[in-house]
C-alpha cells in the first residue's frame, strides 16, 4: 500500500480508503442490505492487514450502527493512533427540528454523540455531509473551528456540494482565521466526471485532498451493463437508478472498462480503480466491500499504472451529465 498526505495536511493516508456504509445494523436506518458486526468485522481486519489505515463512515449510517461497528472493530485490532478515522455530520439524527443540519446546535450535539459511538476521544476527520442551506455558513463554520480547537476533531473536510460554495467557505475561513476544509468527498467516476468541470480545479488550486465517493458507480463499472448487480445493495439501492439512468454514453464507458480489463487480463474493477487514481487532485477513493474480492481488487488498482491512451480510451464515450449526488 502508498500513502499520500491528505491535501495540504501533514496527515498520511492510504491511497484506498475503506467506506463504510456497508456496515451496520440492517434494522436500524433505512439500509437494509448492510452487513452486522459479524459479518463486518472480518473486512475491517482484511482492509488492515492489506495496509489501509483510512476509514470513513457517518453518524447517519444505519441510525449510528456503523459508526459502533467500526469503532469497536479497529480498538481491538489496532492502537487508536494507527488509523485514520473519518466520520460526517448533517443527516436526520433525531425528530425534532434540531435534530439535523450544520447549526451549532446539531454539530455540537452530534460530534459528541459520534465520540460516544466511535469509543474514542477524538475524530481525524469530521466532515459536513452535504451543505446546508438553512444554516448561515459562517455559523457552521466557526462550530467546526470549535470543534476542532476542542481537540474533539483533528482536521475538517465537506462533501458534494457547488464549487461557488466551497470557494465561499474556504474564503471564509481564510478570512475569518478558522480552521479551513483540507478535503473534498465528492461524486467521481468513469460514469460521473461533472466535478472536472469547477470542484476538481479547485482543490487542485487550494490544495484540498479529493476522496471521491462512489468510485464504481454503484458497481455499474465492475460487470458488462446487461449482467444483474452481484450483491444485495446493487440489487435494491434506489440510488443507483437516480445517479445512473441507462443512456448509450455510460454504455460506451462501461464496454471501453471492460475491453481494457480483458486486454489486462484484470477484473474491470481495477481498471476503474486506476483511472480513478491517476486523475489529478484524487488522493484516495472511497471503496466499499461487502465480498473479499471487493478489497482485493482495490489493493491491486493503486499498482495498476494505465498508459495515456489506455487513460484516452477510458475517457473518450463519455457525454455530459446532470448533476447528481448533491442531496
Amino acid at each position: 500500500m502508498d500513502y499520500v498526505k491528505l491535501g495540504k495536511t501533514g496527515l498520511s493516508v492510504s491511497r484506498i480508503c475503506l467506506g463504510c456504509m456497508t456496515y451496520g445494523e440492517p434494522e436500524r436506518g433505512n439500509h437494509l442490505w448492510t452487513l452486522n458486526e459479524t459479518e463486518s468485522r472480518p473486512f475491517i481486519k482484511r482492509a488492515l492487514d492489506g495496509g489501509i489505515n483510512f476509514f470513513d463512515t457517518a453518524n447517519v449510517y444505519s441510525d449510528g450502527s456503523s459508526e459502533e461497528i467500526v469503532g469497536r472493530a479497529l480498538l481491538d485490532y489496532v492502537p487508536r493512533n494507527e488509523v485514520v478515522l473519518a466520520t460526517k455530520v448533517h443527516g436526520p439524527m433525531r425528530k425534532d427540528s434540531n435534530g439535523r443540519g450544520l447549526s451549532r446546535k446539531a454539530i455540537m450535539a452530534e460530534i459528541d454523540a459520534s465520540l460516544r459511538r466511535l469509543g474514542t476521544d477524538f475524530i481525524d476527520l469530521y466532515q459536513i455531509h452535504r451543505f446546508d442551506d438553512h444554516t448561515p455558513i459562517e455559523e457552521t463554520l466557526e462550530a467546526l473551528h470549535d470543534v476542532v480547537k476542542a481537540g474533539k476533531a483533528l482536521y475538517i473536510g465537506a462533501s458534494s456540494m457547488h464549487a461557488w460554495q466551497f470557494c465561499k467557505a474556504l474564503y471564509l475561513a481564510d478570512q475569518n482565521g478558522w480552521s479551513r476544509f483540507v478535503s473534498m468527498q465528492n461524486h467521481y467516476n468513469l460514469l460521473y466526471r461533472e466535478e472536472e468541470r469547477e470542484m476538481i480545479g479547485l482543490c487542485l488550486e487550494e490544495g484540498i485532498g479529493v476522496i471521491p465517493w462512489s468510485p464504481l458507480a454503484r458497481g455499474k463499472l465492475t460487470r458488462p451493463w446487461e449482467d444483474k448487480p452481484s450483491t444485495k445493495r446493487a440489487e435494491t439501492d434506489q440510488a443507483t437508478k437516480r445517479f445512473y439512468p441507462v443512456n448509450d454514453s455510460d454504455k460506451n464507458v462501461v464496454a471501453a472498462v471492460a475491453k481494457l480489463a480483458a486486454a489486462r487480463g484484470v477484473p474491470q474493477a481495477q481498471v476503474a480503480l486506476a483511472w480513478l487514481l491517476s486523475r489529478p487532485g484524487v488522493t484516495a477513493p472511497i471503496v466499499g466491500a461487502s465480498k473479499p474480492h471487493h478489497l482485493d481488487d482495490a489493493i491491486a488498482a493503486f499498482s495498476l499504472v494505465l498508459t495515456p491512451d489506455e487513460i484516452a480510451a477510458l475517457e473518450e464515450p463519455y457525454v455530459p451529465h446532470p448533476v447528481a449526488g448533491f442531496v
